[in-house]
C-alpha cells in the first residue's frame, strides 16, 4: 500500500478526503501535513491556533507535520520551504500527497506540478463532486465543524463562529458554494469518525482583518478566534 501523507487544513474538506482514503484503504495515510503562520503559531489563512491543531491531530491519532512560514512570505520563499518539506517526507518513504480540494482546475495543477518535481504523486479523493452531495455526506457522516473565518465579499460577519449544520447550510445566501470552495469560508473540524474524543474549545472574540488585493484594493476577512478549553 502506498505510502500518503494528507495536506491538512483543519476544515472539513480535507477531513472528508482523509475519512475516504481511511474507508477506501488505497493508501496508508501516515501523517498530517499542515502550513504554520510561525509568527502567530496559527494554521495559515484558517486562524486556528497551534495547540488545537495539534490536540486535533492527537485526536485523530495521526502524527503533525507543519510548514513553518513567516507573516507574509513570498511565493518564491513558500515554494522553497515547502520543497524541503516534501523532500524530508519523501526520504521517508512518501511517495503521495493527499488533497481536499474540490473543482479549482488551477489549484489543481499548481499542485501537481510542484509535487511532480519533486517525485511525489497528488491524488484528490473529493475532487469535482458535487458540493452540495459532500456537504450532506459531512454532515451525516458525523462530522462537526465550526466557522472560523468568513471573506466579507461574500458572507457577513454574523457566519463567523457558527457550527456548520443544515441551518447554516439553509441560511447560506445565493452564489456562495454550499463548501466554501471558492474561499468563502474556512472551518474547524471538532468531532466526527476520524476522531478518537471531540476537541474541546471555547469561542473567542471575532477579528477582521484585512489583506492586499489587487491594485488598491484589499480583502476583508472576520476570524473567530477559537481557545483552547
Amino acid at each position: 500500500m502506498s505510502k500518503a501523507y494528507m495536506n491538512w487544513s483543519g476544515g472539513k474538506d480535507s477531513s472528508l478526503a482523509l475519512h475516504r482514503v481511511l474507508q477506501q484503504q488505497q493508501y496508508q495515510a501516515g501523517c498530517l501535513l499542515t502550513s504554520v503562520n510561525a509568527t502567530h503559531n496559527r494554521i495559515s489563512m484558517h486562524g486556528v491556533r497551534r495547540s488545537l491543531l495539534q490536540q486535533q491531530a492527537q485526536a485523530i491519532g495521526l502524527p503533525l507535520t507543519t510548514i513553518e512560514l513567516p507573516e507574509h512570505p513570498s511565493m518564491e520563499a513558500y515554494e522553497s520551504t515547502l520543497l524541503a518539506k516534501v523532500q524530508e517526507l519523501q526520504r521517508q518513504q512518501y511517495t503521495h500527497a493527499l488533497f481536499g480540494d474540490i473543482f479549482l482546475e488551477d489549484l489543481r495543477s499548481y499542485r501537481e506540478q510542484q509535487l511532480h518535481n519533486a517525485g511525489i504523486t497528488a491524488v484528490f479523493p473529493i475532487w469535482k463532486e458535487d458540493t452540495a452531495m459532500l456537504m450532506q455526506e459531512f454532515l451525516q457522516t458525523g462530522f462537526k465543524a465550526v466557522v472560523v473565518c468568513v471573506n466579507e465579499q461574500h458572507l457577513p460577519a454574523e457566519f463567523c463562529g457558527r457550527i456548520i449544520d443544515e441551518d447554516f447550510v439553509r441560511d447560506l445566501p445565493a452564489g456562495v458554494d454550499i463548501c466554501g470552495e471558492n474561499g468563502e469560508y474556512h472551518s474547524f473540524v471538532f468531532d466526527g469518525p476520524l476522531f478518537r474524543h471531540p476537541v474541546v474549545y471555547t469561542k473567542g472574540e471575532v477579528v477582521y482583518k484585512t489583506y492586499p488585493g489587487p491594485g488598491s484594493s484589499d480583502y476583508g476577512f472576520y476570524f473567530c478566534d477559537l481557545l483552547p478549553a
